[in-house]
């Protein structure tokens, strides 16, 4: 069955409002999910994936690990107890044969993946969840809207 969300923007300008929906998000979570996180550099993508991750590992009893950016690795792999979370970062990625040798979507069914920067793939999936995060005209706020289709 497919499930749509659609919020509204959310202030996430603290970073404890960001850890509190990231835990929340985190618990949607299950094997076969694929979120996208688009924003600009520095908008908070990467604080929310940590705290998702460290969110379901401390539910799970597992060590808590640091979670980064996989800019210069293209991805980093998390164990969370239940399934295992791959966290891509296609931001220097420029060339589409690059993403096809990364193995984006192989083995989906088995973990849930995370990516930044999707904009970078050409092809997308129709059962995912958009993460959009963006600053005010100022650039004193920070805001998340989630929107998309996820199998339940």
């Amino acid at each position: 069955m497919l499930i749509a969300t659609n919020s509204e923007k959310i202030d996430i300008s603290l970073e404890d409002k960001t850890s509190e929906l990231a835990k929340s998000f985190s618990r949607t979570l299950q094997k076969g999910d694929v979120a996208y996180f688009h924003g600009e550099i520095g908008v908070g993508k990467t604080t929310f994936i940590r705290h998702l991750i460290n969110n379901l590992q401390q539910l799970n009893k597992i060590n808590l690990t640091e979670v980064t950016s996989p800019t210069f690795n293209l991805v980093n792999e998390y164990d969370v107890g239940n399934f295992i979370i791959q966290h891509y970062d296609l931001y220097r990625l420029t060339d589409y044969s690059e993403i096809k040798n990364i193995g984006l979507f192989e083995n989906r069914e088995e973990v849930v993946t995370l990516i930044e920067w999707p904009e970078k793939i050409k092809e997308t999936i129709d059962s995912k969840i958009d993460l959009h995060f963006e600053y005010n005209d100022d650039l004193s706020k920070r805001y998340l809207t989630i929107k998309g289709v996820k199998n339940k």
